[in-house]
Order: C-alpha cells, then structure tokens, then sequence
C-alpha cells in the first residue's frame, strides 16, 4: 500500500502532509487489517511534519510526500529539489529549534538521505507496532 502527494507551497502544505499522514494509516488500519499503535500514528505525524518543515524551509521549489509499507514499518519519504544533504546538528541544549533532523533520527527504526539527479530524497521507516506482544489499535485481520 503506498500514497504520494505533491505539495504545492501554499502555506498549509505541513497541516496537508499530516492529515495525509493520518489517513493514510487509518486506511492502512480499516481497510487492510494491519496494526498501527497510537504511538506510530503520532509519530509519523511528527516525522512527516518535521521532514516537510525542512523541505519547505530550505529547497526551493516543489516537495513530494510518498508514504508506503514495508512489512510492519511505514516508510515515509519527502523528496526537495536542494540537493545540498541535510546534517544532523551537535546537540545543544541551549540552542532554540533546529532540532527536527536529530528528533527523527531518534525516533526512526531507518534513516536515509540519498542526492538524486535533481535534489534529495530523505527516507525515515517507522515501526507500526509498539511491539510484537504489546496491544495496538488496529483491528485484528480478517
């Protein structure tokens, strides 16, 4: 099951990719029996929030947002037209904002930045379970 969405840079394209996000999962939850805990739901939130955030703040141009699963991970993908990588910050704890890269890496089970012909391409991948043995809020499989 995959989703992708071109972001057009009218100003609501972060409220857009979460609720994208959220639906996305939701679906992933009804319609295909998988299980997507609370945690996972709001952390794709979070991620997809903070990846587009950068996307917009430092490429110019359009942005795209493709959100698939892989087994029991979401991967979501956000690809910007800067080519130039971004690089996780030395923490800082005096140091206000700036600290969306390094909230992903943490929370991410995957991470990647890979330069494309034109741009970037910044993959996280997301456990969509607690864990195995824990309870989620997807409905069980048919």
């Amino acid at each position: 099951m995959q989703t992708t969405a071109a972001l057009d840079g009218d100003g609501t394209d972060i409220a857009h990719a979460r609720r994208l996000a959220v639906d996305f999962l939701t679906r992933v939850q009804t319609g295909h029996g998988l299980p997507v805990s609370q945690r996972a739901m709001d952390l794709a939130q979070l991620v997809v929030s903070e990846l587009v955030t950068n996307a917009r703040k430092y490429a110019p141009g359009p942005v795209l947002l493709d959100l698939r699963i892989l087994g029991d991970l979401v991967e979501i993908v956000v690809w910007d037209s800067e080519p130039v990588l971004p690089v996780a910050r030395a923490a800082d704890v005096g140091r206000v904002g700036q600290h969306g890269l390094e909230i992903v890496m943490a929370v991410a089970q995957g991470f990647e930045v890979q330069r494309e012909p034109v741009g970037k391409r910044v993959t996280a991948r997301l456990a969509l379970a607690d864990d195995p043995g824990g309870a989620v809020s997807g409905r069980p499989p048919l």
